[in-house]
């Protein structure tokens, strides 16, 4: 339903993505109606915005006949899978995500990307180089700025949209429509939300769906379940990586396979395997796009990566300490692991948190490798013990992240590296998983203060 005007539109979840939804429709002419689980005590001033925007507030709950009596629902990307969607879904009432509101009303170059891993490094290096080009660029989404804002902005007119996308925001899409759209990698997340990898999946395949002739879908080479999603839509498939990428590395320099050599690998100030791949992905994603050469090649040289996503905090009597806390699955710690496991002699690392369903042998089977110890904290101890159960290495538990970041210094010798890269999200012991990071960084530069 793009015809918004004089239409009863439901926002579903206040947080950030549902207040810029609820701004947008009422600038749009729709008859707003604000939903969330929690009290109006709770929203704090966002109830008063709403207020005065005209909107129709109903807190406290989610009722099966709110939802069945309007003419649009869209959704926050952290709303839960209801009840009263479902009562929704049978009365006929189209349900939107947030991501899919703002499309309807964007003319723009789209760059939409989704994958496990390494979303938001991409993101950023994309948004970046577009922005060297000299047009209009936003860049948000699942990185941080709802796309919604985006709206009435000279980049939504003719300029570039840069979007990270989360598997909940492509839930409920049907024209979200990205000329360039990337599926990065997909391993196990979000199974405490999907009962199945295969839904899982099913949701990342959306963005793929909503492409059209003519437009491109980017995907790591060699992975068969990424070619298997971008079949579902009718794009041209562009590889990047492995042997026979369009942009990959070749004797220690980025080609592209177009354009030619980009840089020396030596040149890149991200570090890790995973991030050779985030920088081949960017600068395909980019060229084929329409960014020219220098800005694709002067991002590459000056990025020199986001917070708490393998970022070298401190060395201390020998050893290096990483925060890698956005590592928030299994397959992210493993890319980790494989990053610094080349350049150093053993690593102590630091896992655990709030357990999201997935299999911890991938994990397991790295850390034989490579591994001098394990601590683990957080709710997902347990559990990550018996993954572990057969370790010839040891597995330690800590109470506090500080209490953990003090035994690794214990465990360490020097050529070592001690890394925090939790496979697990921070919700346990932390609001976010930047706080735990940065709770992590503060007690390494205390140990550094008395080395």
């Amino acid at each position: 339903m793009t015809d918004i005007q004089g239409k009863r539109v439901l926002v579903v979840g206040l947080g950030k993505s549902g207040m810029s939804a609820a701004r947008l429709l009422h600038a749009r002419g729709a008859k707003v109606v604000a939903n969330d689980v929690r009290e109006a005590a709770a929203l704090g001033d966002s109830v008063e915005e709403l207020s005065a925007l005209g909107a129709e507030l109903a807190l406290g709950g989610h009722d099966p006949e709110l939802f069945r009596g309007v003419d649009q629902i869209v959704l926050s990307p952290g709303v839960p899978h209801l009840p009263a969607l479902s009562a929704a879904d049978r009365a006929g009432v189209p349900i939107a995500s947030e991501v899919e509101l703002a499309s309807w009303f964007i003319d723009a170059t789209v760059i939409g990307i989704t994958g496990t891993n390494g979303k938001s490094t991409v993101t950023t290096l994309v948004g970046e180089m577009c922005e060297q080009s000299g047009r209009p660029t936003f860049v948000g989404g699942n990185l941080g700025t709802p796309l919604c804002d985006v709206v009435n902005t000279p980049a939504a007119q003719g300029g570039y949209v840069v979007v990270e996308l989360s598997s909940y925001q492509l839930e409920r899409v049907s024209q979200l429509h990205v000329q360039v759209g990337a599926l990065l990698n997909i391993t196990e997340d979000h199974l405490d939300r999907y009962a199945s990898f295969a839904k899982y999946t099913a949701a990342k395949a959306n963005l793929f769906k909503c492409q059209r002739a003519g437009d491109v879908a980017v995907i790591p080479a060699g992975d068969a379940l990424c070619a298997q999603l971008a079949a579902a839509g009718p794009a041209r498939v562009q590889l990047f990586g492995g042997a026979d990428g369009a942009v990959r590395v070749d004797a220690g320099q980025l080609v592209d396979a177009v354009t030619g050599p980009l840089l020396q690998v030596s040149a890149l100030k991200i570090r890790g395997a995973h991030n050779l791949d985030n920088a081949c992905a960017a600068a395909l994603l980019a060229r084929v796009a329409g960014v020219t050469v220098e800005p694709i090649r002067k991002v590459l040289r000056s990025f020199s990566g986001l917070p708490h996503r393998m970022q070298h905090v401190a060395d201390i009597d020998g050893v290096a300490y990483y925060d890698d806390s956005k590592a928030t699955n299994v397959g992210a710690s493993v890319a980790a692991l494989d990053g610094l496991a080349p350049s150093v002699t053993r690593i102590v690392l630091i896992a655990g948190g709030k357990d999201k369903g997935g299999d911890y042998a991938p994990l397991y089977e790295r850390l034989k490798r490579c591994a001098r110890a394990v601590i683990v904290i957080g709710e997902a101890r347990p559990i990550i013990q018996r993954a572990l159960a057969a370790a010839t290495f040891p597995v330690a538990t800590a109470e506090s992240l500080e209490a953990a970041v003090s035994q690794a210094r214990a465990l360490a010798k020097p050529g070592d590296a001690v890394l925090l890269a939790p496979a697990c999200a921070s919700f346990d012991m932390f609001k976010s998983y930047a706080q735990r990071g940065d709770v992590f960084q503060s007690a390494v530069q205390r140990l550094h203060g008395g080395a």
